[in-house]
């Protein structure tokens, strides 16, 4: 028999769940069970709030180096636990074992790092002429994260949120929990007060309503698809809550006329395939020029037969599988679409399972050419190891295309020019665009425009998502003001003095 856990972490301990239903965690790999979980309660969802929102004048109130500090020893317990943070990732989302170690849990503890020192050389407090500007923690804080790469995108907002001084209950995706059980329990030896940090498992439907709809939550921070995004948005609205969105990408690789075409497929095959295409930054149009169409075609082929599908606890894997019988589904679906409308051209992969390979939710990495940007695989998000490439014949065609979506969050320009590369980088409408092969930064802002978001996150953005600005007016020389002057110009502001007193 699975393991089987029946409580949820709120107030500071290990509590028992009301809910009477149960979430069977699967290993993507074999179909057998990991471990099953509580369904999760409104009532799990409203003592979790409860207790945020009775440890959060406490918190808030905590000298922000001292919050800094409490956060380095999560970040130290989490380096402890790395290891089975990277088994519990392999085995719930399918990771291969190498990938986990070195990008999701390597990657996640370099973020939690930087949001922490981020916090602790932060200005919260400042002069601005005769006014103190403050910026305080927003509140309590609802952080609802999906499976694709789970650690890391609860690294990316718990500890932001935490360190501005917010109090936190965490929904994690029910696909993919127990590698929050195990962040819980790296909180738990940090010894931060109670209830400043909670953790409940549950469905979106239940838990993740009662989270955004609670009257105690003051900020909702989702990661997840668009349709999801709609709904927490128009739950939110109700009360006005803030609500920042980190949704989905059909993102546009770029290859520009003058670029060594070589390395800039190799590097989209590359970036594409990275956690078996199940990323919302992955790049699944390739943009390149008409006459060279043939060209990149056959190098995205030679890319990826570099890659090898199977175990993911086999060192020598690549590619392991889609995270659920559900996401194998659509991502066939796709591919079954793609077939059958708009003259695309399936050149390699295909729906089915890679040859050898009988049980678990595997896919063969598949191109598609000739495709038409207009069609469902030019214009909807697979989050597969699916690769449109679209042609082009010239430049303002080529960024019409990529902003040619309702996404805006990632893309990238190649090009011979650097200077060239840029500015057409300015062009896409995407809230992140790596030029010439630009490297991740953790300190610039994360987001995306149009229907890919709302809001940033990392760096000092990702602090400031989490804050409150509180303008303290303070009498000026040392004297007294009471009261309003209306009738004084000089000390009116712009309001004050376009009113006609008369």
């Amino acid at each position: 028999m699975p393991p089987r856990h029946d409580d949820q972490w709120i107030g500071g301990a290990w509590t028992a769940s009301d809910a009477e239903g149960r979430l069977v965690v699967t290993d993507p790999s074999t179909e057998q069970a990991l471990a099953t979980v509580p369904a999760g309660s409104v009532r799990d969802a409203d003592l979790a709030v409860r207790a945020a929102a009775g440890a959060f004048e406490r918190w808030a109130g905590t000298p922000p180096r001292e919050r800094a500090a409490l956060l380095r020893r999560v970040v130290e317990a989490m380096e402890v636990r790395a290891d089975r943070f990277a088994d519990v990732i392999t085995a719930e989302v399918g990771a291969p074992a190498r990938m986990a170690r070195q990008t999701h849990v390597g990657l996640s503890l370099g973020m939690a790092a930087h949001c922490v020192e981020t916090a602790a050389s932060y200005a919260f407090e400042q002069r601005v002429g005769h006014s103190l500007v403050v910026r305080e923690a927003a509140g309590v804080a609802a952080c609802i994260t999906p499976w694709n790469t789970p650690l890391l995108l609860t690294v990316q907002k718990i500890l932001p949120a935490l360190a501005a001084g917010c109090t936190v209950v965490h929904k994690p995706s029910e696909i993919t929990p127990l590698h929050a059980r195990l962040l819980a329990e790296a909180i738990a030896e940090a010894d931060l007060p109670p209830g400043v940090f909670n953790m409940v498992v549950g469905t979106g439907p239940t838990v993740g309503t009662a989270l955004v709809t609670h009257p105690l939550v003051d900020v909702v921070s989702l990661t997840g698809s668009t349709r999801a995004g709609r709904e927490v948005s128009a739950l939110g609205a109700d009360r006005i809550k803030r609500v920042h969105l980190e949704l989905g990408g059909k993102n546009a690789s770029l290859v520009l006329d003058d670029a060594d075409l070589a390395a800039a497929v190799a590097a989209t095959v590359d970036q594409m395939l990275f956690n078996t295409g199940q990323t919302c930054l992955q790049w699944s149009r390739l943009l390149v020029p008409r006459d060279r169409q043939d060209e990149a075609v056959r190098l995205a082929g030679q890319a990826m037969d570099g890659y090898v599908t199977g175990d993911p606890r086999d060192p020598a894997t690549d590619l392991g599988p889609l995270v659920s019988a559900d996401a194998h589904a659509r991502v066939t679906e796709y591919i079954r679409r793609g077939t059958e409308e708009g003259g695309a051209r399936l050149v390699r992969g295909g729906a089915g399972r890679p040859a050898g390979l009988t049980t678990g939710y595997y896919v063969q990495p598949t191109i598609f050419a000739d495709v038409d940007p207009l069609t469902t695989i030019g214009q909807e998000e697979i989050f597969g190891p699916v690769l449109s490439v679209i042609p082009y014949d010239d430049e303002d065609e080529a960024v019409r295309i990529v902003n040619g979506t309702r996404y805006g969050l990632h893309g990238a320009v190649w090009s011979g020019d650097g200077a060239r590369a840029e500015r057409v980088a300015r062009r896409f409408r995407s809230g992140l665009v790596d030029v010439n092969g630009g490297q991740f930064n953790p300190a610039a802002p994360f987001g995306g425009f149009k229907q890919s978001g709302i809001g940033r996150e990392c760096g000092t953005a990702g602090l400031e998502a989490f804050l409150e600005t509180k303008s303290m007016q303070l009498p000026q020389g040392g004297g007294q003001v009471v009261g309003p002057r209306l009738r004084s110009t000089a000390a009116a502001g712009p309001a004050d003095t376009e009113r006609n007193d008369g």
